[in-house]
């Protein structure tokens, strides 16, 4: 791989030209969600036994000072004191996990590849987790997108004038296709309606609170994109999505007046 610039006939500051496969880019877009899941519970899971182990040693200290030498030769000959009793395992340092515990975090707990993780969270806690990811990572291709394709272009006049470059130059660049439809109060909210957005095409088109609540989590990214663009082009704002039907998507832009 070369990081050399690309040479003619290619424009590197050209939005519409291609450098990688566009069918790459769909499969990205769908394995970033899982991924994000995965990750979440894994980190989680990973958290939850070190904190295990170390409530296990805090106990072991405990008993080797209380219970007049006993602890002292259960250290010796190599049996440490854990929740569920079985003391050479934790002396092996295969883990200390105590009885009860969920099987994702003895799998990682115990020197596991996390590829059987289970959720260890509740839901409410895992979707904010999984939010904060995949948003922060578009936030940074949002930001890595203008530094690039608009570093040729003259300032921008005012706020709309940015939002109508990421409703045309900026959607077409990442989704191939410019918004259908940019409304705005002129109070600083602006609502873009994309009746075929790209990451549902290869989702069902049934209609259900099922399918809705399946199809969010995929819109996390292309917020983060979003409000990442805005803050290159010096615009802070908050980016909420939602979906109607498939393959519906609305996003509504909330802009934050800067501080005098």
């Amino acid at each position: 791989m070369s990081f050399d610039p690309v040479m003619p006939p290619y424009n590197a500051s050209d939005p519409t030209a291609r450098f990688v496969s566009a069918s790459c880019l769909d499969f990205l877009l769908i394995e970033l969600v899982p991924m994000a899941y995965r990750l979440t519970n894994e980190l989680e899971a990973a958290a939850r036994a070190h904190e295990s182990e170390a409530t296990a040693a805090a106990a072991v200290g405990e008993g080797e000072g209380s219970e007049d030498g006993e602890g002292e030769k259960g250290v010796e000959s190599g049996e440490g004191v854990v929740a569920d009793g079985e003391g050479a395992k934790g002396a092996k340092g295969e883990g200390v996990i105590p009885s009860g515990s969920g099987s994702a975090v003895a799998a990682v707990g115990a020197g596991g590849t996390g590829a059987e993780t289970e959720t260890v969270m509740d839901e409410e806690d895992e979707r904010g987790a999984v939010f904060w990811r995949l948003e922060r990572i578009g936030y940074r291709v949002g930001q890595g997108l203008v530094e690039r394709f608009s570093r040729d272009r003259p300032r921008f006049n005012d706020t709309l004038d940015v939002i109508k470059f990421l409703c045309k130059d900026l959607w077409t660049l990442v989704f191939r296709k410019q918004v259908d439809n940019l409304k705005t109060n002129h109070r600083g909210v602006y609502v873009l309606t994309d009746n075929a957005f790209r990451p549902f095409s290869r989702m069902g088109a049934e209609v259900s609170s099922q399918t809705i609540i399946r199809a969010q989590p995929f819109l996390w990214l292309p917020c983060g994109i979003v409000r990442g663009a805005l803050a290159g082009l010096g615009i802070t704002a908050t980016v909420h999505a939602e979906s109607t039907h498939m393959p519906n998507a609305i996003f509504q832009i909330k802009t934050v007046p800067a501080k005098s």
